[in-house]
């Protein structure tokens, strides 16, 4: 009888798991079909961490190609730590392209604040052998003015601030608050990966006044099964903006 007992329990307890496990599902599902049917009306959505409030809206979609889509996405402070980055990206801004391509500013920013805790972020939302890239060049960017000759036109700490909605040289790269990404789509369409892993490319310009071409396009992966976004490729948000007028304040 006892193992009769023990055996009913077994069961019981592996419903319950299996039925945890089909909850999860479908409100993971729910979560995609809201997200999805917000992105067709254009609906501003909302996520808040602590008193940080992230929003988001547009119509870019990796699932279809339209050159008339567009994308924004607003936040009132950069992430103060990883927990807070991976839940921005996980529960929210990963699940759009846009949303994606709005957090790498984020992650270079704190990359320029902590490396160690940058490179987590980075590692997070990019496509694997996109992090060494960015990484390489923000180092140098990055460097201490110690360690380099004095006014030094090369080091940009500022770097992450030049895709921020109102932020240009002239005014010592200060954004408007909150602070705002502001994207479109490219005039390329999406493609296939090739070579190396599977998914679907998406392509999408960055709107930045820090260089005199202000479309930076940047590449977005979804690997299939996946319902978050990556950053593939984006060398035209590292590469070197116009040098500062004055002295940069920083970001909250």
């Amino acid at each position: 009888m006892k193992i009769i007992r023990i055996l009913m329990m077994l069961l019981s307890l592996f419903g319950l798991q299996q039925a945890d496990a089909q909850g999860n599902r479908s409100r993971a599902r729910q979560s995609r079909k809201n997200i999805k049917t917000n992105l067709q009306n254009n609906k501003e959505m909302t996520f808040n961490y602590g008193q940080h409030t992230y929003t988001m809206r547009g119509t870019l979609s990796i699932e279809s190609y339209d050159q008339q889509a567009t994308g924004e996405v607003t936040f009132t402070h950069v992430p103060a730590d990883f927990a807070e980055f991976e839940a921005v990206y996980k529960q929210f801004l990963g699940k759009t392209p846009h949303g994606t391509a709005a957090m790498m500013p984020m992650a270079m920013e704190l990359y320029g604040r902590d490396r160690a805790l940058g490179l987590q972020c980075l590692e997070l939302i990019c496509y694997p052998s996109n992090v060494h890239s960015v990484t390489s060049i923000l180092d140098t960017k990055y460097k201490a003015s110690s360690q380099s000759p004095d006014n030094d036109p090369y080091i940009q700490r500022y770097l992450p601030a030049a895709v921020l909605k109102g932020a240009t040289p002239d005014n010592a790269y200060s954004p408007q608050e909150p602070y705002t990404v502001e994207m479109r789509a490219s005039v390329n369409s999406h493609k296939q990966m090739q070579f190396m892993g599977s998914g679907t490319v998406m392509y999408i310009y960055v709107m930045g006044k820090g260089w005199d071409t202000e479309k930076r396009q940047v590449e977005i992966v979804q690997e299939p099964g996946s319902e978050l976004h990556q950053m593939f490729n984006c060398p035209s948000l590292y590469t070197q903006c116009k040098n500062i007028k004055g002295k940069w304040q920083g970001l909250k």
